[in-house]
């Protein structure tokens, strides 16, 4: 896992033909907005996040964040256990997010 500023996260993403960005976020905190193309997998879900984590590409870089930065952490820790070579967690998560959001 490496932990990415704003800046770094889109950056890495705009030149990466591999990536995949993972809201690990709750559904009510969805309904206040997201990151355009985002997947959506809730890891307060326990083992059906775990579940759903383990049908992805372990090939694709995974841009990963939740509302302060600190479950998205979690999740990028467990899909390191899980075999994913390239995962990045987004520092300050959604909430200080200045961009692009869908409502």
């Amino acid at each position: 896992m490496k932990e990415l500023n704003q800046e770094e996260w889109r950056e890495k993403i705009a030149q990466d033909d591999k990536a995949v960005i993972l809201d690990v976020r709750t559904e009510e905190e969805i309904e206040e907005g997201y990151i355009p193309g985002a997947k959506m997998i809730d890891i307060y879900k326990g083992q059906e996040f775990i579940d759903e984590i383990e049908k992805l590409d372990k090939d694709k870089n995974y841009y990963v964040y939740c509302r302060s930065g600190n479950r998205s952490g979690q999740a990028c820790a467990i899909m390191d256990q899980k075999g994913f070579g390239n995962t990045y967690n987004l520092i300050g998560g959604f909430s200080n997010w200045e961009g692009e959001t869908t409502e």
